[in-house]
């Protein structure tokens, strides 16, 4: 893996220096956004609680992280999963990363010298699903995280460093960064990108981990058959191709969704009927803490 820069959701890179930054500068606007205190920062989120939940038994907790620059009500309003958190009884969370230098940003590796603030991302996760407890029952064994671009990039992040926490991650456009920690246990990964990536390409860089340096990765840690059951739908003038790297440890498995020409986004192509959403949170949805449910 690659040392780790942060990137911009729009198809551009800022090269941002090494300075700490730790003020309170605003550089979101979220409606309705809960409000905690972690580590000396107000940090938030927008939390989706479905009409389909009624409290009487603890229910599943997805976590979709926005880009670098976003903020988690647009995010939520571009990759929209409101619907289907009332339809599949989920607890739905966005998280807001904070500010650096104007723009807010995730750490996707502990706090220390190879991220670009001191903010402690993965002790807010904690500290979020700890909040959120107190207005829900959350499943314990199936919290979930993904996220888009850097988000993406917290997705793994989460997945190295609290896999006691997590239980399958996901990324749309993002890769894995330079910081690899001790799992816990076998971690379903799902990996949509696209080929014509301009931020994050798809064949790597000098800066950034290739797609399947990723998936390899996880194949690997995971024990899965490394010859992939491979099927194709073109849909919007869009080829998807979909590699399954399945009978891993604990039943679980590395999937991946291809897009043929797609850029740096989180997709609207939808494959076998089902959107980036739909893709993430049933694959997601078949494993827990300890694998295949």
């Amino acid at each position: 893996m690659k040392n780790p820069f942060f990137l911009v959701t729009v198809a551009l890179i800022l090269v941002l220096g090494c300075r700490k930054n730790n003020s309170g500068e605003n550089c979101f606007s979220n409606n309705g956004a809960r409000s905690i205190v972690h580590d000396g920062l107000s940090r938030e989120y927008v939390l989706y609680i479905p009409s389909s939940y009624d409290g009487s038994a603890a229910a599943p907790l997805m976590l979709n992280f926005h880009g670098f620059g976003g903020s988690a009500s647009e995010y939520m309003e571009d990759a929209d999963l409101r619907s289907l958190a009332e339809s599949d009884t989920f607890i739905l969370a966005y998280p807001q990363g904070s500010c650096l230098n104007g723009s807010s940003h995730w750490n996707a590796c502990p706090v220390g010298g190879d991220n670009k603030s001191s903010a402690d991302d993965f002790g807010f996760f904690e500290a979020m699903i700890n909040d959120i407890s107190t207005e829900a029952m959350v499943d314990m064994e199936r919290i979930y995280a993904f996220g888009y671009s850097n988000g993406g990039m917290m997705a793994y992040g989460l997945a190295n460093y609290r896999s006691d926490l997590v239980a399958a991650v996901g990324s749309v456009s993002g890769t894995m960064l330079d910081c690899a920690g001790t799992i816990s246990h076998p971690m379903p990964v799902v990996h949509l990108h696209g080929t014509s990536d301009g931020v994050l390409p798809y064949n790597g860089s000098n800066d950034y981990t290739s797609t399947q340096d990723v998936l390899d990765y996880w194949i690997t840690f995971n024990n899965t058959s490394t010859s992939p059951i491979v099927s194709a739908e073109t849909n919007g003038g869009m080829t998807i191709e979909h590699y399954v790297y399945n009978q891993g440890d604990s039943a679980v498995s590395v999937e991946h969704y291809k897009y043929i020409g797609g850029d740096h986004v989180w997709f609207t192509n939808t494959f076998q009927g089902q959107n980036t959403g739909e893709l993430i949170c049933n694959f997601m949805s078949r494993y827990d803490i300890n694998g295949l449910r």
